[in-house]
């Protein structure tokens, strides 16, 4: 099973979820961008292509891939987002899922991601709270 068709295709299908943010300059042979948005410090594999991600505003679709069996759904809609680092380059939080798009949900959790699980996710309804962590690495397309 593949999540994304190709890189273009996918930062295309998904550039209306994208967070804003700062990108720093990448060090020399950095598969790494350096993005901060939703007030963390995020390590996003360079899916744009080598060099391409110029320093400074930007809009990144961060795209996790979901640990198997970390996703529970929360009753109720009096929750708070939570986005906490997890090692370099995974996460761990609570949002709510304002999209379903194909088999990816985008969940705001202090900024938009764009979630995906190579088994089957439950089914969910925008709107719905979940808390949730991700595989490392988390991959970043810039639009």
């Amino acid at each position: 099973m593949t999540l994304e068709s190709s890189e273009r295709d996918f930062a295309a299908r998904y550039a209306a979820h994208a967070a804003h943010g700062l990108i720093y300059p990448q060090p020399e042979g950095s598969p790494l961008l350096e993005f901060v948005a939703g007030g963390r410090v995020l390590y996003l594999f360079d899916r744009s292509g080598p060099y391409s991600a110029q320093p400074g505003a930007a809009r990144v679709v961060v795209h996790g891939v979901l640990e198997a069996d970390s996703v529970e759904l929360l009753p109720g809609s009096e929750h708070r987002e939570i986005l906490s680092v997890q090692g370099v380059s995974a996460l761990a939080g609570c949002g709510q899922i304002t999209h379903t798009v194909g088999k990816a949900w985008v969940v705001q959790a202090r900024l938009p991601l764009v979630l995906a699980a190579f088994g089957e996710l439950p089914p969910v309804t925008p709107g719905q709270w979940i808390t949730f962590r991700t595989l490392a690495p988390l991959h970043g397309f810039v639009v």
